[in-house]
């Protein structure tokens, strides 16, 4: 492993800052399709050559793939091959108890097409509802598609500690699991980290600008008023608020500031930063708005924290009081102020 690179699995390399997909998705305003595959073809020339997609986020697998192919056309094949793209299966919570071999084995098929290729980088398999038992037969059938050669590696996202030890124990293959890790969420530290370390899984980390809170735009801003602009905000903001509320918020802000300061950098470049030294974790997954952007971006993968640097932080956070609980807990309750805003069918009429 280098400061930019992590070998995630046997022969299998990625970049540390990973592109999210997620923006590109639906309900984040209109798409320029032909400037979105020429944005997601500079991150790539950034340094950032590990793309993040899922087979929910509405047209992002085959922007990705239309990248894939400029690349191939403009470049040749080789250049192309370097691009490494991760993408999840996360079956309906209405289908939890009816998934099928076939079921599952369709959504990647999909995503094949999709994408562009003959075989999935990594497939991270999502389970809503642990009443639901069949998370594991699921992951199976995902192991037989390793097996054929449709998929290089498996991963998992958000499971917690005991189900994903149980789906290691059944003898699935696991190099990853997806979660949200950041200065304000430290869930993963604990028992999920003892339990990855034991057998060779590591993290790739969403949420550690938690939306864009964690930015300088947020640096002595009174806390927003409600309705907030979406659902992303409303989610990390219940993050924040868990976290100890506004004032200490703007107290971590400061001292990501300063230490900013110190390395020349913005607040949420020393955010992610601090992410990528944690244990267990292999890259942390951002978004990107536009090139300048993803440049901004790939200097995470150049701040160097220090021993200074790490007290300032950690002395804010030793003041936070949560989240609290396994990965993922608060947020599979789907009667509670995390799990309810969350939306749990949108494979539903997808082709």
């Amino acid at each position: 492993m280098t400061a930019k690179t992590f070998e995630l699995g046997p022969g299998y390399t990625i970049s540390r800052v990973i592109r999210g997909g997620w923006q590109l998705a639906g309900g984040h305003g209109a798409i320029d399709r032909n400037q979105a595959v020429t944005d997601l073809i500079a991150t790539f020339d950034a340094g950032i050559w590990t793309y993040d997609c899922a087979d929910i986020y509405t047209g992002v697998e085959e922007l990705i793939g239309a990248a894939r192919l400029r690349l191939a056309s403009g470049r040749g094949l080789d250049v192309a091959a370097r691009m490494k793209v991760h993408t999840k299966l996360v079956p309906d919570l209405e289908r939890l108890a009816t998934i099928s071999r076939d079921y599952v084995r369709g959504i990647v098929e999909q995503s094949l097409r999709r994408l562009k290729t003959e075989r999935l980088d990594l497939v991270q398999f999502h389970w809503w509802d642990y009443d639901q038992p069949r998370y594991v037969e699921a992951m199976g059938w995902l192991d037989e598609l390793r097996r054929e050669g449709k998929v290089r590696n498996l991963g998992t996202t958000n499971f917690d500690t005991p189900r994903l030890a149980e789906i290691l124990a059944a003898g699935i293959p696991l190099v990853s699991q997806q979660l949200q890790y950041s200065v304000l969420d430290q869930r993963p530290a604990h028992s999920l980290a003892a339990l990855a370390a034991k057998n060779g899984v590591s993290f790739l980390c969403y949420g550690s600008v938690a939306g864009g809170f964690l930015s300088d735009k947020w640096l002595g801003v009174p806390e927003p008023a409600t309705p907030l602009e979406n659902r992303s905000l409303v989610k990390y903001k219940l993050i924040i608020d868990d976290f100890g509320g506004w004032d200490l918020f703007q107290q971590l802000l400061q001292a990501l500031k300063a230490v900013g300061d110190r390395h020349g950098v913005d607040i949420a470049t020393i955010a992610s930063a601090w992410v990528l030294e944690q244990p267990r974790v292999a890259a942390v997954i951002v978004g990107a708005r536009n090139q300048a952007h993803a440049l901004a971006n790939a200097g995470i993968m150049d701040v160097a924290l220090d021993a200074d640097d790490r007290a300032k932080i950690a002395a804010v956070i030793a003041q936070s009081q949560g989240p609290l609980g396994d990965v993922y807990t608060l947020e599979r309750d789907r009667h509670g102020r995390h799990g309810s805003i969350m939306q749990y069918n949108l494979n539903a009429g997808r082709t």
